[in-house]
């Protein structure tokens, strides 16, 4: 009998993880964010709590969002009429059943745009890794997205539940890790969130704040490493770090109770987030020599208008640097962990459409930076690929 030395080992990549395809998914219903305070309290028969009413509409003014999209409407709202209901007891079922369903099937949107993306054939997927904090049935909804896109049963599954926002820069970290102690992996990577359906409840002063930023939407990634010929890489992997600032667990917190998902989230989460955030770019960036933070490129996830502003400031950032969260969170809302695919995205558009050399913008180094509960943080440092124009 051999000795365990003998036995063979899976080999390891050549080269570092790499980003090879990205992929969107909104749901159809799409909100005007000015619209959006008329719409949400008549919906809840909630128009006599008018000085609610006035200070939502503020904080919808002052949340820098255009738009969000968003599954649930006055019709899912009118056959669950539980869901807004400030005497109902439990609503958790109804909002399970919906969730069971939609929470999978975007995801299968983005990860279908990811594959196309790709231009490989599906079979080729090793790892499916799938991250959401609005699903929480069993089987989860990676063996769900593994089913509604017809991959391998021998598919290695990973399933992320209730992470909080940070969960897009957890899943690039996962990602890696996997693709680069695999050789031949090919990881293809979901968040999908549905707020609308997990969080939404009738209105009062703990909860307008959620109500304000967070919206639905999925992204998929396809990472692995060494690529071959006919893949086109769009961002290098360099490191991925998660950081837990002290003490401060109580500062975003989300319970699940039978009228949904109900969360805190305290003011001074973005100062709080500001004043760690140097000190943990100088620990991600110290190996490659680098400290000035106007000369990378930016994927920071935008849990609100105050976080950038408070970055922004703290880092004396040129404005243009944050311009692409910024942009995102516009459009999209806060779709928690699935925005910085949302922001990879728009940078790599940007990069294309304005003739720049490299999808970072035409700089070389980038930082995604995912913030959420704990307070959590996790960084990503990206490599940016050049570009043929």
């Amino acid at each position: 009998m051999g000795s365990i030395s003998d036995i063979p080992m899976g080999e390891k990549s050549n080269g570092c993880a790499t980003i090879l395809a990205i992929g969107t998914a909104n749901p159809p219903n799409e909100f005007s964010q000015e619209d959006y305070p008329d719409h949400y309290f008549r919906i809840t028969n909630s128009q006599h709590l008018t000085q609610l009413h006035t200070k939502f509409k503020r904080l919808c003014e002052k949340s820098m969002i255009k738009k969000r999209y968003l599954h649930v409407t006055e019709d899912v709202f009118k056959e669950n009429p539980e869901m807004c209901d400030p005497n109902a007891i439990a609503s958790l079922t109804a909002r399970q059943a919906i969730l069971g369903t939609q929470v999978p099937q975007l995801g299968k949107e983005a990860a279908e745009k990811a594959i196309k993306d790709w231009g490989q054939h599906k079979s080729k997927i090793t790892h499916v890794i799938f991250a959401s904090n609005s699903f929480v049935d069993t089987p989860a909804a990676d063996q769900y997205l593994v089913m509604l896109l017809g991959l391998s049963p021998s598919v290695k599954r990973f399933v992320l539940r209730q992470v909080g926002c940070h969960a897009g820069g957890t899943l690039l970290r996962i990602a890696m890790a996997m693709a680069e102690n695999y050789r031949g992996a090919r990881v293809l990577v979901v968040c999908a969130e549905m707020s609308s359906a997990i969080c939404w409840q009738f209105p009062d002063k703990t909860n307008l704040v959620p109500h304000t930023l967070f919206s639905d939407g999925a992204g998929a990634l396809i990472v692995g490493a060494d690529p071959v010929s006919d893949e086109v890489p769009i961002y290098r992997l360099m490191s991925a770090m998660q950081n837990t600032i002290p003490d401060t667990e109580w500062a975003i917190q989300a319970r699940l109770r039978e009228v949904g998902l109900v969360g805190e989230i305290h003011p001074d989460v973005p100062l709080l987030i500001s004043k760690n955030i140097e000190n943990i770019l100088i620990e991600s960036f110290q190996q490659f020599g680098i400290s000035d933070w106007n000369s990378i490129f930016w994927v920071p996830h935008p849990g609100g208008p105050a976080i950038l502003d408070h970055i922004e400031a703290e880092l004396d950032l040129k404005p243009e640097k944050l311009s692409a969260s910024r942009h995102v969170l516009s459009e999209f809302g806060n779709m928690w962990g699935t925005t910085v695919i949302f922001i990879l995205d728009e940078m790599r558009k940007r990069s294309l459409n304005e003739g720049k050399t490299t999808t970072g913008e035409g700089l070389d180094w980038g930082v995604l930076v995912g913030f959420g509960p704990g307070l959590t943080v996790e960084t990503v440092v990206l490599q940016s690929v050049p570009l043929s124009i």
